[in-house]
């Protein structure tokens, strides 16, 4: 039989079996398809590399620092070999990627990546001792190297991406030497002063843009005087609304942004768009495509009114969007943007109902008429006429108005409009607290997930049930978020891994329940069961029978599960030994009333231990606090005591000015020993104390002579004084004493030494030669120092323990 035959099998036994169909060959020759723009991101690259860019920029260090400072950062993060981690690069090459001079970045930058302990730098000195070649390592990512989860932890291809978008956004341009030109990016040209923050707004919009272009604005309450959009550049850059409005207007000026504002039907401003053309050009669109695809969206009428129906054989004319919305428009802090109506917000759907409903049930023209749905003949026809005498007004249906005002008539104002002018500025123009109805405070309902990155990353897999919480459920859910991602921070080894972990959490979740869909209750199901860990063990880094920490399974809940099997399996043994010739449901029986009574033993063993667990805690407590007890009353005496020299009371056993004066001898006997170490013969005791009884003399009558001097412009200070002087005369005796031994015989022949040694590796080295036997001299006399101070406190100890002297040597 052949193989194909052996596939399909016989399909006379009944088995359903897969079949191999042949599949039919391309027509024509096969696309070669070459890499994409570097600005055409997909949705899962634009949130990754915009997801690492923002941990980069948000790290600990780099709190205050420069925009300069902060791009430096990204450049060297792009550019960071997977193997190695250490990027090497030269100052002016990364000022070109700055947009900054090399004098500037090697004299500000570089300190400042130092600073922040974000970045390891080693430097290699040019030719006037600058910083020439820097040879860089982000620690941040390279901490993140195989952590899963981790923001910083991106693969080798998506560092490419991220390099190519950068170059893309800001590459320098080169000229290579076989002739080849690599064009520099949009905003390679642009250097000079705040060049980094441009270039640093600009990646982060692009990063922040969508196919089309466009970039999701901020929301909630922004200056009026200055816009939305550059209120989202301003967060975005974490500056100010004026400096962000700076920025948006040097990028506007080379064309590289767009603020788009879209026009209603009247004329009048609607919402506005802020725009990259150039990721739309990159997804082959245009920003005046998507203008017209918002102006339809922002003309296109819920339902026709009565007095704009089309007449026969006309297409109806688009309403045009209401301009309040059941809002009050109190003052211009309501306004979002400049000549901009609040209701206009996108990013808050307005929650204030109306009190009288729309009578319409389908929308068509005519309907909610008393008439045949004829088209009125002009726009003031049928006013004042009803069908059985009453007003056409009033026979809408409207449980408000009784009669309409005739033409020329003041209209009478509604209860509605009555209870919104009784209704504080504050309630309206204050944000999220609004009216609805009979003046209920409600919260508003967000639709997107929280601006918080790590929220939107941990929330990413229920972004359609939060939705469809409430404004109160939503501050929840976000509190209870934050909680359990401060909680898995503090199990897991690196930072930055617990959003990823919690985003895992909630999609197993799901999994488990069926999908979003079969989630009849999203509140109850965040709170208690996607958002709540399951230690299926002890362990608390168990979730699951898993590990957080490691992603692996648990071992604890393997041995759990060991454990049990074990227990149940003797159980079941002694039940067969002690109770033989049982049917199958009496030894069941038997075995589960003997798995419940060990289970009692055992939870009564683990309450027991718990209760001795505490009372050894509190024994552990009431002990430490005895022993805190007896260590503040021994520092209470002991700040009692009195002075051991003087008697002086309350001195804490030494006064100030007697500390003075034994640190004073002690300096003293340092600058002693330095003096006679390098003058004496270490090999006779008795010159040794000769030399330090006369030099010890001397010392003492030099520092007095300096107390003296300045006794008089200093009274009260001739202990510190003293202290000052002994110091000032130990470190001239040691420089004195490594300076005469660095002419001694060991130290030249030492230099010697390392100069020939040197100088053989590298016959031309001379230079290198010279500061390597310079080095090795310093060395040879520190060590001779120190020898010759061991020595003589040596012959001290055995002159004090009254052994006769012992040449040394």
């Amino acid at each position: 039989m052949s193989g194909a035959a052996a596939l399909i099998g016989n399909p006379s036994d009944g088995v359903p079996r897969r079949r191999l169909r042949s599949v039919p060959a391309q027509a024509g020759p096969v696309p070669v398809r070459g890499p994409a723009h570097p600005l055409a991101l997909g949705r899962d690259a634009r949130g990754r590399l915009g997801g690492a860019a923002r941990a980069l920029l948000d790290a600990a260090g780099l709190e205050g620092m420069s925009d300069a400072v902060r791009l430096a950062v990204l450049v060297l993060a792009s550019r960071t070999p997977s193997e190695s981690g250490v990027v090497e690069i030269r100052t002016p090459e990364l000022g070109r990627w700055l947009g900054l001079s090399a004098s500037y970045v090697a004299s500000d930058v570089v300190p400042a990546l130092r600073r922040s302990g974000l970045v390891e730098v080693e430097t290699a000195e040019g030719e006037f001792g600058q910083d020439i070649g820097l040879r860089c390592k982000v620690l941040p990512v390279w901490a993140a190297h195989s952590v899963v989860g981790h923001p910083l932890a991106l693969e080798k291809k998506e560092f490419a991406t991220l390099l190519r978008l950068m170059e893309a956004v800001m590459a320098p341009g080169w000229t290579h030497k076989d002739g080849r030109v690599t064009p520099a990016g949009l905003l390679g040209g642009r250097s000079g002063r705040a060049a980094a923050t441009d270039r640093l707004a600009l990646l982060l919009l692009v990063l922040e843009a969508r196919e089309t272009g466009r970039v999701r604005q901020c929301g909630g309450t922004v200056d009026t005087k200055r816009g939305r959009a550059a209120a989202t550049v301003a967060r975005l850059l974490g500056c100010k609304a004026s400096a962000g409005e700076r920025v948006l207007e040097r990028l506007e000026d080379r064309e590289l942004v767009l603020r788009v504002r879209l026009k209603t039907g009247s004329g009048m401003p609607n919402r506005s768009r802020l725009m990259v053309p150039a990721v739309a050009a990159a997804h082959g669109r245009t920003v005046a495509d998507h203008d017209q695809e918002d102006r339809a969206e922002a003309l296109e009428p819920e339902f026709s009114g009565p007095d704009v129906t089309a007449g026969p054989g006309e297409e109806p004319e688009p309403e045009p969007e209401s301009q309040v919305s059941g809002v009050l428009m109190t003052d211009e802090a309501d306004v979002a943007e400049p000549d901009v109506a609040a209701a206009l917000h996108t990013d808050h759907p307005h929650l204030v109902s109306p009190v009288v409903p729309a009578q319409l049930s389908c929308g068509f023209s005519g309907e909610g008429r008393e008439t045949e749905g004829r088209r009125p003949e002009r726009a003031c026809a049928g006013k004042g006429q009803a069908a059985n005498g009453e007003s056409a007004v009033a026979g809408t249906g409207s449980p408000v108005v009784k009669v309409g005002p005739l033409c020329g008539e003041k209209p009478k104002e509604s209860p509605v409009d009555e209870r919104v002018k009784q209704r504080p500025v504050g309630a309206v123009a204050g944000g999220r607290p609004k009216a609805v109805g009979g003046g209920k405070a409600q919260q508003q309902r967000r639709v997107g997930l929280p601006a918080d990155l790590r929220l939107r990353v941990a929330l990413a897999p229920v972004a359609w049930l939060w939705k469809r919480l409430s404004g109160w459920q939503q501050d929840q859910v976000q509190a209870a978020t934050k909680t359990e991602l401060a909680r898995l921070e503090g199990l897991l080894a690196l930072p930055g891994g617990a959003p990823r972990l919690l985003a895992d959490r909630l999609t197993d979740r799901l999994a488990e329940t069926g999908g979003e869909a079969m989630v009849t209750g999203p509140y109850g199901w965040l709170t208690r069961r996607g958002l709540v860990q399951r230690q299926a063990c002890t362990d608390r880094r168990c979730d699951d029978g898993i590990r957080l920490d490691t992603g692996e399974r648990c071992e604890n809940c393997g041995n759990v599960l060991h454990i049990r099997r074990a227990r149940r399996a003797k159980i079941a043994a002694e039940v067969e030994r002690h109770l033989p010739g049982l049917g199958e449901r009496e030894r069941r029986q038997a075995l589960e009333k003997r798995l419940r009574e060990h289970t009692q033993r055992e939870a009564e063993q683990a309450g027991a231990r718990r209760a001795q667990a505490v009372e050894e805690a509190e024994a552990r407590r009431a002990a430490a606090a005895r022993h805190r007890a007896a260590g503040e009353a021994a520092e209470q005496e002991r700040r009692l005591a009195a002075c051991a020299e003087c008697g002086l009371p309350e001195a804490a056993g030494l006064c100030p000015e007697c500390t003075y004066r034994r640190r004073t001898d002690a300096l003293v006997q340092e600058a002693v020993d330095l003096a006679v170490a390098v003058r004496a013969d270490l090999d006779d005791p008795a010159q040794i104390a000769a030399l330090s009884e006369r030099c010890e003399a001397d010392t003492h009558a030099l520092v007095d002579d300096m107390c003296r001097r300045h006794a008089a412009a200093e009274p009260g200070l001739a202990a510190f004084t003293a202290q000052e002087v002994a110091e000032r005369i130990r470190d001239e005796r040691r420089a004195s004493a490594h300076n005469r031994l660095l002419r001694s015989e060991e130290a030249e022949a030492e230099a010697e030494a390392m100069y020939g040694t040197v100088l053989r590796r590298h016959p031309l080295g001379h230079q290198a030669a010279q500061e390597a036997a310079d080095e090795a001299r310093w060395r040879t006399a520190q060590y001779l120092l120190e020898r010759k101070l061991g020595q003589m406190e040596a012959q001290r100890a055995r002159m004090q323990a009254g052994r006769a002297p012992k040449r040394v040597g």
